[in-house]
């Protein structure tokens, strides 16, 4: 184990988060020309509330006291129906919801509440925000399959804003399932059981619900099982891409079985995904001479295979590889790929790049990202702290 790397890159991440600092919260990334003609010197609803994650473990007031600030911050913006805002300026008064909505930011944004309300009762987060959740999670029950108790939404409205996942997505539903944990939803099994069913059509279950056979069979009939769950379902298409990142997420928060998160995690060794740098965040790109590829997946040239979401290396996502490695008892894998992304967040004197070239490794992206910082925090202080957090 490099020590003096992993120390460093830590050092380096509470650095990187401290300057990304402002009195609303932490920007998604360091302020300059580039970001800010991007857009991403702002408070993001999503970027904002995984960093508080890494930012309460790391258990430095100051950066405990930012991530409170942020969410404080998005709360105030929240839209009228209990949407959280895609991203904020709160200096000129700037609200954007994105073109098709931003399911994640809400979802992202109640778990960081619950969270710091827990680690840090005296705070009263959760008390001086309450009316504010409730009204979230009002506004997520009304995306709801009102059956299989699974979120609804449209193309390119999650992290992954320019993939054409549409009606049921694995990644949305992992993080609604980990809501209703955290908030006591007596439905909660429900959407895991469906999530399971639709996801996974392939097991000898069969629902009573007659639709929800139907689309089992569909699927069936069209798609081999593999280790991995479908990156979304609907109507008439489903994603074999492998959401890596859904898949990830699906294995820590509980949605599958222990014995189904160690096959996924032999699954994406095999295909080599967290090479060189973990973790890319499809398998297997999504092609031009696909059904499933959209014209606005080349805008800027950004989303063609191996790039960006659909493909590329993704280091804030190589932090939850780290935990869920470390989930299944693969310490020694997890050190392993903690030094890694410690050697990714280095590229170019610690430039903490936001994604990187799914075959080259060549880094891109905007520079100085605040969710590779802490994610990097949180994975780190899990393994070096042998606890838990969170999941």
């Amino acid at each position: 184990m490099n020590s003096e790397l992993l120390n460093d890159c830590y050092r380096q991440a509470l650095v990187l988060l401290r300057e990304n600092t402002t009195p609303g919260g932490v920007l998604a990334s360091q302020r300059n020309v580039k970001s800010v003609g991007r857009h991403y010197a702002s408070i993001f609803g999503r970027d904002a509330s995984i960093c508080a994650l890494g930012m309460a473990a790391s258990g430095e007031p100051d950066l405990i006291q930012t991530a409170r600030d942020g969410l404080v911050t998005l709360a105030k913006y929240q839209a009228p129906n209990g949407q959280i805002p895609k991203y904020v300026k709160p200096e000129v008064g700037e609200v954007d919801f994105w073109y098709a909505g931003c399911i994640d930011a809400t979802l992202w944004w109640l778990i960081a509440v619950r969270i710091m309300e827990r680690m840090f009762p005296s705070a009263a987060l959760g008390e001086e925000l309450a009316p504010r959740t409730a009204l979230a999670l009002r506004w997520l029950e009304c995306q709801e399959h009102q059956v299989w108790y699974l979120l609804q939404q449209n193309e390119a409205s999650d992290w992954a804003d320019i993939m054409p996942r549409a009606g049921f997505v694995l990644y949305s539903n992992a993080l609604w399932y980990w809501t209703k944990k955290l908030y006591d939803f007596p439905t909660a099994r429900l959407t895991r059981d469906y999530a399971n069913l639709l996801f996974s059509p392939f097991g000898n279950a069969v629902p009573e619900q007659r639709r929800a056979r139907l689309l089992m069979h569909y699927i069936r009939n069209r798609c081999k099982p593999t280790p991995f769950y479908l990156s979304y379902v609907n109507f008439s298409t489903w994603g074999e891409e492998i959401d890596v990142f859904g898949n990830i997420l699906a294995s820590l928060v509980g949605v599958g079985n222990p014995s189904g998160a160690g096959k996924a995690v032999s699954a994406l060794l095999a295909l080599q995904a967290n090479q060189p740098y973990p973790i890319r965040v499809v398998g297997v790109p999504i092609r031009q001479d696909t059904p499933l590829w959209r014209l606005y997946m080349q805008r800027h040239r950004q989303n063609l295979p191996w790039q960006y979401h659909n493909g590329g290396i993704w280091p804030f996502v190589g932090g939850f590889w780290v935990l869920l490695l470390a989930r299944i008892g693969k310490k020694k894998e997890a050190w392993a790929e903690l030094e890694k992304l410690a050697l990714a967040n280095r590229v170019n004197d610690w430039e903490f790049n936001e994604w990187f070239h799914g075959q080259s490794g060549q880094p891109m992206g905007m520079a100085r990202q605040s969710w590779n910082a802490a994610l990097y925090l949180l994975a780190y202080r899990s393994l070096s702290d042998e606890a838990r957090y969170f999941f």
